[in-house]
Formats: C-alpha cells, sequence, structure tokens
C-alpha cells in the first residue's frame, strides 16, 4: 500500500507527458491515491481522456478556470461521483504570449496583467471556495509556482507578478482552512521543458544556464515534483501548510555559482 492509499484527489491542467501535473499524476496514482481529472477544452478532452487511463481512472470533467460557473459545475458534477474528497493540484497558469518578451515595462498591458492574474492565482482560491464543502479533514491543496516570483526572471514578465500573487494567496488560503484542518502549499519547481515553458523566450538558453551551475549538477524532472507533490498531499505532510517548496535542485539557495565553472 501507498501513502496515498485511500485518498481522492482532482488534478488539473494535464496537456502532455511532459506536464509537470502528468508527473505528479504518476507520483500519486503509484502511492494508491484515486484520480480525478480536468480539461479545458474538447480539444484536451480526448488527451486528458487517455491519460486518465493511464492512471485507471475515468473521471474526466470539463472546466475553464477562467469562469466561475465552469469552476462550480466542476464540483457539482464530482460530488455526484465522489461526495467528498481529499484534495486538489492547481496546475493552471497562463498569460499572452506577447507579455513573455521583452523588456518587462514595455510588453505588460493592462489586459495581460489582468488575466495572468485571473487564471494563474485567482482560479486557484476559486476552487478551494467551489469545493470547500465537500473537502475531508486533512484535504490537502496545491499549486505549482516558480522562482519567478522572487526574483526578476528575464521574458517571464507579468507571469512572476501573477506567481507571485500565487505565493501570497496560498498562505492566505492556509490560514484561512486551517481551521478545518485543511492543508494549502506550493511547489516553486525548477525549469523543465514542457509546453507552458515553450512559450518563454529563451528558454533553452535558461535551461542550460541552470543545467550548468545547478548545486545538484543535474535539472530536475516532473518526477521528481511529482514525489514531492505526493508527500505534500499525504497525511506525511500533516504538520506543513502555508509553505513554497522549491523542488529545483538548490538553485534558489545559489549566487554567483558560474564562479565555479571557471
Amino acid at each position: 500500500m501507498g501513502f496515498l492509499s485511500g485518498k481522492r484527489i482532482l488534478i488539473t491542467g494535464i496537456a502532455s507527458h511532459r506536464s509537470i501535473a502528468y508527473g505528479i499524476a504518476q507520483a500519486m496514482h503509484r502511492e494508491g491515491a484515486e484520480l480525478a481529472f480536468s480539461y479545458q477544452n474538447d480539444k484536451l478532452k480526448l488527451r486528458v481522456k487517455e491519460f486518465a487511463m493511464n492512471f485507471h481512472s475515468n473521471i474526466i470533467l470539463p472546466c475553464d478556470m477562467a469562469q466561475d460557473d465552469s469552476i462550480e459545475s466542476l464540483f457539482s458534477k464530482l460530488v455526484n461521483i465522489w461526495p467528498t474528497f481529499d484534495g486538489f493540484v492547481h496546475a493552471v497558469a497562463y498569460v499572452p504570449s506577447k507579455q513573455l518578451d521583452g523588456d518587462y515595462v514595455n510588453a505588460v498591458t493592462r489586459e495581460g496583467f489582468v488575466i495572468a492574474h485571473d487564471i494563474s492565482s485567482y482560479s486557484f482560491v476559486a476552487m478551494a471556495k467551489a469545493s470547500r464543502a465537500i473537502l475531508n479533514p486533512n484535504s490537502a491543496l496545491l499549486t505549482l509556482t516558480y522562482l519567478g516570483a522572487e526574483r526578476a526572471i528575464p521574458n517571464y514578465n507579468v507571469m512572476g507578478l501573477a506567481k507571485a500573487s500565487l505565493e501570497a494567496n496560498t498562505r492566505y488560503m492556509a490560514n484561512a482552512m486551517g481551521k478545518q484542518d485543511i492543508r494549502v502549499n506550493a511547489i516553486s519547481a525548477g525549469p523543465i521543458p514542457t509546453l507552458a515553458s515553450a512559450g518563454i523566450k529563451n528558454f533553452k538558453k535558461m535551461f542550460s544556464y541552470y543545467k550548468s551551475v545547478i548545486p545538484i549538477r543535474r535539472m530536475v524532472t516532473i518526477q521528481d515534483v511529482g514525489n514531492v507533490a505526493a508527500f505534500l498531499c499525504s497525511d506525511l505532510s500533516a504538520g506543513i501548510t502555508g509553505e513554497i517548496i522549491h523542488v529545483d535542485g538548490g538553485f534558489s539557495i545559489t549566487t554567483m555559482n558560474e564562479l565555479s565553472l571557471e
């Protein structure tokens, strides 16, 4: 038996086998969790259905994170299958691609700013609000962030601000939901080649730099992130809430590591 046996977890944001959400699903399935999945639109439905089958799940439900009605509908449908459940993984982020190119001040727009914060941050608490009544005690909510929330990363631009909002959101949610014995945490993952990261200009150069200076001298994988996610959604982490856990091979704790290459 795995350490998630008996747990029911909803996972959002799977887009491909390279998605961080896919690595999370792998780890949670391995540890015995029963999984459900959401998909954004009909274009992704068949793909997510195939992924769900890999994890012995036939629970796939539509959800547009930009619409409160759609988020509420997700949980009204889920409750007919699972009267209660044990948490969810929020692996959703979006900003128009033009916002991820060049000088931040020149690139940012009011519309891009609002969209980035709405989809990448607000949707996390919107999911919690819509599902609060059907979450079991000792449930765990988890989201994904990035170092761009703490530091200015080239071309990450307004997404960095949205991730900073998401991290603050995590702390406020943890404080509000702790009285129900519900924990809320975030994982700050190192750069991983995914469909989402492909939209960041010069990501390959960034990836190469990270690989050369990261303390463990190898890039983290979706499996690395998945293992930590499984732990954070399990009873093994019952004393952890409101935290931003870095799964980045130690990059976030270093400075001027490029000097070690000389």
